[in-house]
């Protein structure tokens, strides 16, 4: 998501002081001091849920991140899947496994 600049925000309101902008601004914010983070938690949480990824940081650095469940769901399959994939490769290649038709046919499943 692009983040609208102070200056942008200046010419939308006309003659906001600097302090409406800057509130303005954090609510686009995609990253949060871990200070902040504490006072802003529900606000952050919201963000999330809407599907914008909160990065949280401290001394600049990004630390952890806040996702939607469902986000966070969906990446934790996508990786065990990525895995059980370059586990079925590596065990084709070493001739290690059992095909398909073998399994039905052990099975009775014909």
């Amino acid at each position: 998501m692009d983040r609208p600049s102070g200056t942008l925000f200046l010419n939308v309101l006309g003659q906001a002081d600097a302090k409406s902008v800057a509130e303005m601004y954090n609510l686009y914010m995609s990253e949060l001091a871990v200070s902040e983070a504490r006072t802003r938690l529900a606000e952050a949480i919201e963000l999330a849920r809407s599907g914008e990824p909160v990065y949280v940081t401290r001394r600049g650095h990004r630390v952890a991140v806040l996702v939607d469940a469902a986000s966070y769901d969906a990446l934790v399959e996508s990786a065990e899947d990525a895995v059980d994939r370059a586990e079925l490769e590596a065990a084709r290649l070493e001739d290690d496994y059992v095909p398909w038709e073998e399994v039905k046919a052990d099975l009775g499943l014909r």
